[in-house]
């Protein structure tokens, strides 16, 4: 006896002027939408920019639907060609009537993420950690499509959550209306499996793809439980599902993937650029950017001084610069808070060690014994006394 039923959908699509709003395209777009909402703060969690989640989900996307309409017609290609069709082969490019496979999309999309990772320089798999929890929360409301599509669904029940479905969609068996909810299962299922990803990554901080192949493994394992109990036409071999075959497949993947790189250590690129980065000049361990020697030779050479004494007056410079942004060593001891040697001893080296390169230069030794102080210009009038 039924004592409950989900009802089919009253209506699956809406018209604005000469736009048709279709139910199970607007469910993969919110879904879509979902999931990099997720992963754009999971990027930005990790240190990376967040809009870039937002360019390798163009990529995905794009490849991503070319892929799961492939796979869906490549699996299910009695449904367009041959003398059973029930469809023009025209309508295999007819991707808003419904039929995406979730491995095609995922294939193909995964090129796409990789071509976009690498024109960014960043790391594959770190990616493909970060969206793994989007991407089964974007899964779980995506299969809603199918609900408004009236497809996917199981063998007749009479469980009170059973859906009904109307008479001649295939699939159907005379006589029954209600049918298991198989995509009311799986979206359940992603939901958990999403909440368990999110859990693990926080307490194990998985890293190097072993968050994503935890994703493929969990969803491939309830993906055979449901799709045995699927009822629409779809090829099969050895008495299973093509799709359970590739569940397996694709299982003992994830798992070996997970096992092999259970020890992988070391960081992953996050195609970040370092602050201060971006100019001309090459920025040090402390934050300082470094001098480009070639360039302060042709400086010199233009101001009419010796290129070692600019060179040494540069990096003097520079010393003092990495001493007051990030002290370490000698004058990070002490000398630094009191300033004299920031603002004294450091600069007073480098100018003697230019005198010392410069000695060729009357001109630029006078100048810098002039800077280093009252003593080398006491010796200097000294000398000149008594050669006269």
């Amino acid at each position: 006896m039924l004592l409950a039923s989900i009802p089919s959908p009253s209506v699956s699509e809406w018209s604005l002027g000469p736009l048709t709003l279709r139910a199970y395209a607007l469910c993969i777009v919110l879904g879509v939408v979902v999931a990099v909402w997720i992963s754009m703060r999971r990027w930005r969690a990790r240190g990376g920019d967040p809009g870039t989640v937002v360019d390798i989900a163009v990529w995905a996307v794009a490849f991503g639907l070319i892929g799961g309409r492939l796979y869906h017609v490549i699996t299910d290609w009695h449904l367009y060609f041959g003398s059973e069709a029930r469809n023009e082969p025209i309508d295999a490019l007819k991707i808003w009537n419904g039929g995406l496979g979730i491995w095609g999309a995922i294939a193909l999309g995964g090129v796409g993420v990789w071509i976009a990772c690498r024109r960014r320089g960043i790391a594959l798999s770190a990616m493909a950690d970060t969206v793994a929890p989007g991407l089964a929360i974007g899964q779980a409301i995506g299969r809603w499509g199918n609900y408004f599509n009236q497809e996917l669904f199981g063998g007749p029940t009479d469980l009170p959550w059973g859906i009904e479905i109307r008479p001649g969609q295939a699939g159907t068996i005379p006589g029954f209306d209600v049918y298991h909810p198989t995509f009311l299962y799986e979206s359940l299922w992603n939901l958990a499996l999403a909440g368990v990803l999110l859990w693990v990554g926080g307490r194990f901080s998985l890293r190097h793809g072993r968050l994503f192949s935890l994703y493929v493994a969990g969803y491939t394992l309830g993906r055979f439980w449901i799709e045995g109990m699927r009822s629409d036409p779809t090829s099969e071999i050895l008495g299973l599902r093509l799709n359970q075959w590739t569940s397996i497949v694709l299982f003992v993947g994830a798992l070996a993937y997970f096992w092999f790189m259970r020890n992988k250590t070391g960081e992953e690129a996050l195609g970040v650029e370092l602050p201060g980065s971006g100019g001309d000049g090459e920025v040090d361990g402390h934050g300082a950017e470094q001098v480009d020697e070639p360039e302060l030779a042709d400086a010199a050479e233009r101001q009419g001084q010796s290129p070692a004494a600019v060179t040494s007056s540069a990096a003097a410079s520079s010393t003092v610069t990495s001493s007051t942004a990030a002290p370490s060593g000698d004058v990070a001891s002490g000398d630094v808070a009191s300033g004299d040697v920031a603002s004294g001893d450091a600069v007073t080296k480098h100018e003697e060690d230019g005198e010392a390169g410069a000695a060729d230069d009357t001109r630029t030794r006078s100048d810098a014994d002039a800077v280093a102080g009252g003593e080398s210009a006491k010796g200097g009038v000294k000398d000149t006394a008594e050669g006269r």
